[in-house]
């Protein structure tokens, strides 16, 4: 049985927790991509990682959704260090996602990791709504 899920973050491709490196890297079936899509939602910095804070104000975080069994679930879960019924910093959710990409359209439901707002802390809110570009641009305007 496929799941669907939505990644935002470092799981995206060519990020340091790429999904599709990830799966192969344990042997795992491949991601399928579906497509690039946005949640609502808001981006926080942590500085080598996001965190997405749901909210329901029309923001909206840019992402790709990907068809996966459920054994690239349960890496995810390693990943963003998630455990069912314990206080983590990412929290697996339901979502729906609204697919973005040329002939596209609609929403999927989607397994993601938003961040529990209490575990926020000092991370910042960005700008934007693609990590990603984000990322890119603070990099880059770090550069001498």
């Amino acid at each position: 049985m496929s799941i669907y899920v939505f990644v935002y973050g470092t799981l995206r491709a060519g990020e340091i927790n790429d999904l599709s490196r990830a799966a192969a890297a344990r042997g795992l079936p491949p991601a399928s991509h579906v497509g690039p899509a946005s949640v609502p939602g808001m981006l926080v910095d942590f500085g080598d990682w996001p965190g997405l804070i749901p909210v329901d104000d029309g923001r909206r975080v840019r992402g790709d959704v990907f068809r996966v069994e459920p054994a690239l679930v349960a890496l995810m879960d390693e990943i963003e260090e998630y455990q069912p019924d314990t206080p983590c910093c990412f929290v697996r959710r339901t979502v729906l996602a609204r697919l973005e990409g040329p002939g596209q359209g609609g929403l999927v439901s989607c397994q993601y990791y938003p961040i529990d707002p209490a575990l926020r802390a000092a991370a910042v809110e960005i700008a934007g709504d693609d990590w990603i570009v984000h990322r890119r641009s603070r990099t880059t305007s770090d550069s001498p």
